[in-house]
């Protein structure tokens, strides 16, 4: 039996799994879908004293490629520039940041979680 993933709006299913997995290793999830001029930030977190910012790609099939491959170049850089706009807003201009990929690949055996802590730099 393949497992499907729950019925919800295209994008909540994945951000849901995602913030749940991040909840079950001792991140404390802060905002989700922040959005602004120059991006989107699809989980903003606590890691302990550190800011995470978190990009959820969900797949489901894998002729494009897996979840984790499709971050692209621009995709980070748009990231980057909206944590950088987030974290002066709420005053974390001092704050260690830390950018993270949750990539759900949906199989026949259902969601298949990867996370990634620090997949890329600030550039």
């Amino acid at each position: 039996m393949v497992a499907e993933p729950p019925s919800s709006p295209p994008g909540r299913s994945g951000e849901d799994l995602a913030c749940a997995h991040l909840l079950a290793r001792g991140l404390r999830v802060v905002e989700r879908n922040f959005r602004c001029r120059v991006g989107e930030i699809d989980v903003v977190a606590r890691d302990g004293d550190v800011v995470v910012f978190v990009e959820v790609k969900e797949r489901r099939g894998a002729s494009h490629g897996s979840a984790v491959e499709s971050v692209s170049a621009g995709k980070r850089h748009r990231l980057v520039r909206a944590a950088r706009l987030y974290a002066a807003r709420h005053g974390l201009s001092e704050s260690a940041l830390r950018f993270d990929v949750v990539a759900i690949d949906w199989g026949e055996q259902g969601a298949r979680i990867r996370h990634e802590p620090g997949a890329f730099g600030e550039e």
